[in-house]
């Protein structure tokens, strides 16, 4: 329960000094540099040699994946039926196809599930879907907006990213027996940073645009995101034999909020900005109630 109260007070407090504190400029890019490249690959690093991998961890994967194609399937459907804009197929499949597996996910998933959850919300984080954004959502962005996607450019963004260097790292630290117990303490405390500093960053970053324009498309987003998906999460799993905490993990991490990176990733290309923006906002409210209760429904 302290947890919980943690992330909400973090993202309250973000969203107050947004409002009424007058950050410096540069506040919210300052901490999400100090996420990306600092605290996140040290969590990454601290729990992935603690893992023992099996088949069905493979599962954690293949389902972050699910929920972005099936995410680009559906809204290229409902788009034609309803003379959406490219921008607004773009936009939705991009929000409501990657959630916030990370700067979300991984404080819920240790409130809700403890370590050893966290650990493989890492696995279904970085292998899962951090790979759809960085495959799938830069083909949707560019596609959607008129561009040619350069496949240089995504084979860069995900040998790259720090968190995935750190995840192979970290299976290779695994295999010879882990890290020594000073290296392991220092990670722990630096990871630590994390939970506080990515909530307070949402916090800054929420924003919502309600228009009746917006509201139809908004609300399919939000019931595809947070309760479709999970749904179908949950069923293929078990009807492929997957149980206990692997398939917990693939369900609520399939349930998290939309992904605060996949947004600005829609405003750079311009599409469907405010349909992005309410999306990630509405939905980042109301996955602090969802995810518990598909946590709670999961016993």
């Amino acid at each position: 329960m302290t947890a919980l109260v943690l992330l909400i007070v973090c993202l309250l407090l973000g969203a107050a000094v947004a409002r009424y504190a007058r950050p410096p400029i540069g506040l919210a890019p300052g901490l999400n540099w100090w996420l990306i490249n600092v605290a996140l690959p040290a969590m990454v690093l601290e729990l992935i040699p603690r893992l023992h991998f099996d088949l069905h961890m493979l599962y954690l994967v293949l389902s972050q994946w699910l929920v972005f194609g099936l995410a680009w399937l559906l809204f290229a459907t409902l788009g034609r039926r309803f003379g959406w804009s490219r921008a607004r197929i773009g936009g939705l499949t991009l929000v409501a196809g990657l959630g916030n597996t990370s700067f979300i996910g991984y404080p819920l998933l240790e409130a809700l599930r403890g370590r050893e959850g966290l650990a493989l919300g890492v696995v279904a984080d970085q292998a899962g879907c951090f790979i759809a954004l960085a495959v799938g959502g830069i083909l949707v962005a560019s596609l959607y907006s008129g561009q040619t996607p350069k496949p240089v450019q995504i084979v860069r963004r995900v040998a790259f990213f720090p968190a995935f260097v750190a995840l192979v790292t970290g299976i290779v630290v695994g295999a010879f027996g882990g890290w020594p117990e000073i290296v392991d303490a220092v990670l722990t405390r630096i990871a630590q940073t994390l939970t506080p500093l990515a909530l307070f960053v949402v916090g800054l970053r929420f924003r919502l645009h309600l228009g009746r324009d917006r509201l139809g498309a908004v609300g399919i987003g939000l019931l595809y995101k947070l309760a479709l998906i999970p749904a179908l999460v949950l069923g293929l799993g078990l009807l492929c034999g997957v149980h206990g905490l692997p398939l917990t993990i693939a369900v609520l991490q399939a349930a998290m909020a939309p992904m605060v990176s996949a947004t600005i990733l829609a405003d750079q290309h311009n599409l469907d900005p405010p349909v992005a923006n309410t999306l990630l906002g509405a939905g980042t409210l109301l996955a602090f109630v969802t995810v518990p209760l598909w946590n709670w429904a999961l016993g």
